[in-house]
């Protein structure tokens, strides 16, 4: 099983969906259970071994760089979009220069979950075949995910192969906003703002996107109503 120590974090969104929550930080420091969105990422990817993190930042940015700056158990490196936001795809592509060509996790800060019997990222990296994949999704359960408001994303075909769900018919599976991506999924990637979707699609194509269904209870923190039915599902500190 390879390893993979590395990680970007998304935190550049302008949380307008969790406003008011957001009106005075940026949403990876609105909190769920004690902890802000990003520690609940940042302890989830130093568990799994992940020693190097990089932030993309723009609202309210100052404020995630001072919070960050506490942290002392993994590198974290700022990718600052304060001048332009990039994107999901954008951001990804300034961020490369730091992953030295090798595969790494992105996670969405407005994602959380309870772990089932094995650990999901762990899992994921030794259900990771850089042989065979570009990119590698963690899905989650239609039947179980909390605070997501879509039909469902993707489809689990032969082998772990994932295609729209749209598209094609099947069990639809949310996206987690995690996954484990390799460098040359980005390769000759529109320059400037870009959605990663652009790069998926290709990558569907050349039967190089996989899937894995998480193994527990995935919350998408999206919005102030989805953050209480997150903090009753985890329990609140009193």
């Amino acid at each position: 099983m390879s390893q993979i120590t590395a990680a970007m974090i998304m935190g550049a969104g302008l949380g307008l969906r969790m406003r008011p929550l957001t009106d005075d930080r940026p949403k990876p420091l609105v909190t769920v259970a004690g902890r802000t969105l990003i520690d609940h990422s940042i302890d989830r990817l130093a568990e799994a071994g992940v020693t190097r993190i990089v932030v993309n930042l723009h609202y309210k940015g100052e404020m995630l760089r001072a919070h960050l700056a506490r942290r002392r158990d993994v590198e974290i490196i700022l990718s600052d979009e304060s001048d332009r936001l990039l994107d999901t795809g954008g951001g990804v592509v300034k961020a490369l220069p730091h992953f030295g060509g090798k595969p790494f996790f992105v996670l969405n800060s407005d994602s959380v979950w309870v772990e089932g019997a094995a650990a999901a990222l762990p899992a994921m990296i030794e259900h990771w075949n850089p042989e065979r994949m570009d990119g590698l999704l963690l899905l989650a359960d239609m039947q179980t995910a909390m605070g997501y408001e879509g039909m469902g994303d993707f489809v689990l075909k032969a082998e772990g192969h994932v295609l729209r769900a749209r598209d094609h018919a099947g069990a639809a599976y949310a996206y987690s906003g995690v996954q484990i991506a390799h460098p040359r999924m980005f390769e000759n990637a529109p320059e400037g703002p870009f959605t990663t979707n652009l790069m998926w699609d290709r990558a569907i194509a050349q039967g190089r996107l996989f899937g894995t269904v998480l193994d527990g209870v995935w919350i998408h923190v999206g919005t102030p109503q989805a953050r209480e039915e997150a903090e009753a599902y985890l329990g609140a500190p009193a």
